[in-house]
């Protein structure tokens, strides 16, 4: 724990106030910070989290040339499913799912590497993941990198602001942030060139990865849909990377508590079951912050998880050896006890009818 409290860079306004509390930056510090991390000729160790953004701003030309030039109604429902579905429900699969929390074991290399490279790299492994440890381990506390408290602007840039890994770290701590990456098969830095540079990626193999991913998927949708085709998936891409630093604001009630009974079961934090998420990429988060570490977080019948589709279908052809699955142990722990408090509430609700009408029948009698 005292690990994960410290694994990522503290921002400038701190994680927690005098009392202890979520430190509130107000927008100009929030842009200020942004702003500040962003700068490469300053401190180079910004690398990573100014190629982040650098990404979005390369894709967003694709958007405009499809919008202005290619437009069609054929090509925006590609757009639409590749974006929300696809790019949505491989986040799952692949960052979050395995990444993160290893709820699933592949086969082989081959599997893995396929898995990765399914759609347009985007997102850098090291920013999701680590990062996510510490909002499991301190979710909506001081430390929560995209705390919802904090407001719209605080998660919203949290991949600059709160989510890149401590500068700071002595060898051994190094070592532990590199076993939490090691399953991945992300080629890491020596503690030297960490040093050098601040992160785990290198520079120059993450950025020759991008641009091999994106030379061969645009050649590949160029190739199936000609240069429509192309610019919207591509525009639709930098589209997904946009929205999705929306989600755990979203996801977490947007600092309230919108949790609601009988859907909501996790009541540690202020995580949400949301159906849009859940529906388009198997996002139930609320069900998730129960068993993080299971490769299924769709559990009632209603609940599709698309993600887990791919990985049980892995696991039918061989290409994953293992997997974790809570479903079962959702339902012992909490929907049985639910599903009978119900049925106990609504007997001593008609109980009760009863009585009261028979107490009304003798005092008209």
């Amino acid at each position: 724990m005292s690990f994960l409290n410290n694994v990522l860079q503290p921002p400038s306004y701190g994680w927690a106030d005098e009392s202890g509390n979520l430190a509130q930056p107000s927008p100009k510090q929030i842009f200020t910070e942004f702003f500040t991390r962003l700068n490469v000729f300053k401190d180079k160790k910004n690398w990573l989290s100014f190629m982040s953004w650098m990404m979005i701003m390369v894709l967003a030309p694709f958007l405009f040339v499809f919008i202005f030039k290619y437009f069609s109604i054929k090509l925006l429902v590609a757009a639409f499913v590749y974006s929300m579905i696809i790019m949505g429900t491989h986040g799952t699969i692949w960052h979050h799912r395995y990444c993160t929390h290893g709820a699933y074991k592949f086969s082989n290399g081959f599997w893995r590497f396929f898995t990765q490279n399914l759609t347009i790299k985007i997102i850098p492994e090291e920013i999701y993941a680590i990062s996510h440890h510490v909002h499991h381990a301190l979710s909506d506390q001081p430390g929560d990198p995209y705390n919802a408290q904090g407001g719209f602007l605080y998660c919203f840039l949290a991949d600059v602001n709160h989510q890149p890994i401590n500068r700071t770290m002595t060898e051994k701590e190094y070592e532990c942030c590199v076993k939490l990456m090691q399953h991945t098969g992300v080629k890491v830095n020596t503690y030297a060139q960490y040093q050098k540079w601040g992160t785990l990626a290198n520079p120059l193999k993450t950025i020759l990865s991008v641009a091999l991913s994106w030379g061969l998927w645009f050649a590949a949708f160029y190739l199936i849909g000609g240069p429509g085709l192309a610019c919207a998936i591509f525009g639709a891409a930098g589209f997904w990377a946009v929205g999705v630093r929306t989600f755990n604001y979203e996801g977490h009630g947007k600092g309230k508590d919108m949790r609601r009974d009988g859907v909501d079961f996790n009541r540690e934090d202020m995580s949400i079951n949301q159906v849009w998420p859940g529906l388009v990429a198997g996002e139930w988060h609320n069900n998730h912050h129960l068993y993080p570490n299971s490769a299924r977080s769709g559990f009632k019948p209603y609940q599709l998880d698309m993600a887990w589709v791919y990985i049980k279908f892995l696991s039918m052809i061989g290409a994953v050896s293992s997997y974790r699955d809570s479903k079962k142990q959702f339902y012992i722990d909490y929907y049985s006890d639910h599903k009978a408090n119900k049925v106990a509430d609504k007997e001593s609700g008609i109980e009760a009818y009863e009585m009261q009408n028979e107490v009304l029948m003798e005092e008209t009698a």
